[in-house]
């Protein structure tokens, strides 16, 4: 009975093992270095942003899957929102204004580039794969609400797993609607630009969302800690985006 008793604990403590967000944690300094590294804002990254926006504009004007998804691969985007999330977690409010100004500067950016080439296109009637950007589903949120969560979780380890962002990247494909709105500002269809706009902000808002949870749990320390009236605000803000 005993021995039995003892494999019931031994499993469970297993189970339990498996499933903590304690288990493996990166320090507080690494977590923070690696999140904000990836949300900086550089000439690099701004380049890169640029050949993804193209490369995935291409393979919307063919409707070509593999190099929609080649494009999701290199697009930095996925840091900034990261990094927004950390900023947010941990009430530093001079870092959130550094990393949301980045990340609108890099929607600024792609949304350009986009107009640029669908502009110059021949091709001028929507394809089937841009016109799948335009209606966003519940199925969307889940996707982008459970890809933060393992973009969150692949970060926060000791041993980062590098497989996970770029998985995450296409799972929440960010790229392929910020071109929909390339095309349809370029093309003048802004019944198109309000679904795929609209499925950008459902994917940025709940992998912000997901991440936000799980550094939370993780006790991530604050710059300060937020006052009753900050945590209310901070609250009812949550609370709308997730109505909207």
């Amino acid at each position: 009975m005993t021995t039995t008793n003892d494999q019931d604990e031994s499993i469970s403590e297993h189970i339990k093992k498996a499933f903590s967000l304690k288990e493996d944690t990166a320090s507080n300094e690494e977590i923070r270095s690696r999140l904000l590294d990836g949300g900086k804002i550089t000439g690099t990254n701004m380049r890169v942003l640029v050949c993804a926006m193209v490369i995935a504009s291409v393979g919307l004007n063919m409707s070509s899957t593999a190099v929609i998804i080649g494009a999701m691969l290199i697009s930095p985007l996925m840091g900034s929102i990261l990094a927004s999330a950390y900023a947010s977690v941990t009430n530093d409010r001079p870092l959130l204004g550094k990393h949301l100004t980045g990340f609108a500067m890099q929607i600024i950016i792609s949304v350009t580039a986009a107009a640029i080439f669908f502009f110059l296109s021949p091709v001028k009637e929507p394809t089937v794969e841009l016109l799948a950007r335009t209606s966003p589903s519940f199925y969307d949120v889940l996707i982008a609400f459970f890809g933060g969560l393992a973009g969150i979780i692949g970060q926060t380890r000791s041993d980062k797993v590098s497989t996970v962002i770029p998985g995450v990247a296409i799972a929440t494909a960010l790229m392929p609607p910020l071109c929909t709105c390339g095309y349809s500002i370029a093309n003048g269809r802004w019944d198109m630009l309000l679904g795929a706009g609209y499925l950008f902000l459902i994917n940025c808002y709940f992998i912000f969302l997901s991440s936000s949870l799980i550094l939370s749990a993780l006790k991530i320390p604050k710059l300060k800690e937020y006052t009753e009236k900050e945590w209310k605000i901070h609250k009812w803000r949550m609370s709308y985006g997730i109505l909207f």
